[in-house]
C-alpha cells in the first residue's frame, strides 16, 4: 500500500511540474557578455541588447537628459580585476554598474557602485564612482540594435563604444601596466637570468614596442635564438637591429626569418619580411 501510495504522488508531482513549467521564450533584449584584456586588466561587460523595431531611439524611446541603464533589462555590468583609469579617473579593481545620460552634443558617462538595481529604478546620485563627459557622435552604418564594442586597442589601453541607431559615444579605458612589466623584466632578466627562452622574446619585444635600449633587446633576442630558432626571433632581431641602424645585418636576419617562414610555414611572415628589406635596400 505504500508503495503504491509512493508511486502515485511520484506521478502527480511529473504531471504538475509539466503542465505548469514556464514557457520559454527567446528575450527581446537578449542579454551579452564580453569579455577580454586591456593591457594586463580583465575587462567584463554584461548587458541586455534591444532592438529599434521601427521606433526613434535617442530623444524619444531614450530620452536626452534622462538617466538610462545603457541597455535593457537590469543595469550594464562593468567589471576590472586590476585598477585601471577611464577617462583620466582611477577606478579601483571591482564591478560597477554602468549608467548614461544621452544628449544631442554629449553624454554622461556614469559608474555606480550599486550593482543590484533593475535598471535605473532607485538610482542614487551618492552611490556614483565617477562621472563625465564624453562627445555625441554619428555614424555611417545603421545599428538596429543597441551594442557594446572594444576598439582602438594598444599595450594598455582600449575605448568602449556605445552604438544604437546612428549614434554613438566612447571612452577610453586605460590600464598602464609598464611599471609591472619592467618589475619583472629587472627581477628575471636583469638581476637574474631566466630558464624561460620565451622570457628573453617577450623583454625584447617590450623594449621594442616601447622604444627602450635596443642593444639590450639585442642581446635578448639572441639569448632566445641561441635555443629556439623561430622565424619570428630572427623578424624581431631584424627590426632591433634596423633601428640601429645597422642595415646589413638587419637584411641577414631577415632574410633568415624568410627562409624559415617559407614553403607555406607562415606567408604572412614572409611578406612581413620582404616589406621590411624592400625599406632598408
Amino acid at each position: 500500500m505504500k508503495f503504491r501510495y509512493i508511486t502515485l504522488m511520484l506521478l502527480v508531482s511529473l504531471f504538475s511540474t509539466g503542465t505548469f513549467a514556464q514557457i520559454e521564450m527567446p528575450a527581446a533584449s537578449p542579454t551579452f557578455e564580453l569579455s577580454g584584456k586591456i593591457g594586463l586588466a580583465q575587462v567584463k561587460v554584461v548587458y541586455s541588447r534591444p532592438s529599434t523595431n521601427d521606433r526613434k531611439v535617442f530623444g524619444d524611446l531614450v530620452p536626452y537628459g534622462e538617466l538610462w541603464r545603457t541597455g535593457a533589462n537590469a543595469s550594464t555590468k562593468l567589471s576590472f580585476d586590476m585598477n585601471v583609469e577611464i577617462e583620466g579617473n582611477k577606478v579601483p579593481a571591482g564591478d560597477y554598474a554602468l549608467y548614461t545620460i544621452p544628449g544631442e552634443k554629449e553624454w554622461t558617462i556614469i559608474l555606480s557602485k550599486n550593482t543590484e538595481l533593475w535598471g535605473s529604478m532607485g538610482y542614487e546620485q551618492e552611490q556614483d564612482l565617477l562621472r563625465f563627459q564624453v562627445p555625441a557622435q554619428s555614424v555611417s552604418s545603421h545599428y538596429e540594435t543597441f551594442t557594446i564594442s572594444f576598439s582602438d586597442f594598444t599595450t594598455k589601453s582600449a575605448y568602449l563604444n556605445m552604438k544604437w541607431e546612428k549614434s554613438k559615444a566612447k571612452f577610453q579605458i586605460v590600464n598602464d601596466t609598464d611599471e609591472y612589466v619592467m618589475t619583472q623584466i629587472k627581477e628575471k632578466l636583469i638581476d637574474n637570468e631566466s630558464e624561460r627562452a620565451g622570457d628573453y622574446y617577450a623583454s625584447a619585444s617590450y623594449y621594442y614596442q616601447t622604444e627602450r635600449d635596443m642593444k639590450l633587446a639585442l642581446g635578448w633576442i639572441d639569448k632566445f635564438l641561441e635555443t629556439e630558432e623561430k622565424y619570428w626571433g630572427y623578424h624581431l632581431k631584424a627590426k632591433i637591429l634596423a633601428r640601429l641602424g645597422n642595415k646589413k645585418e638587419a637584411i641577414a636576419a631577415a632574410n633568415k626569418s624568410k627562409e624559415l617562414a617559407g614553403n607555406g610555414v607562415n606567408p604572412d611572415y614572409v611578406r612581413l619580411n620582404e616589406k621590411l628589406i624592400a625599406g632598408l635596400e
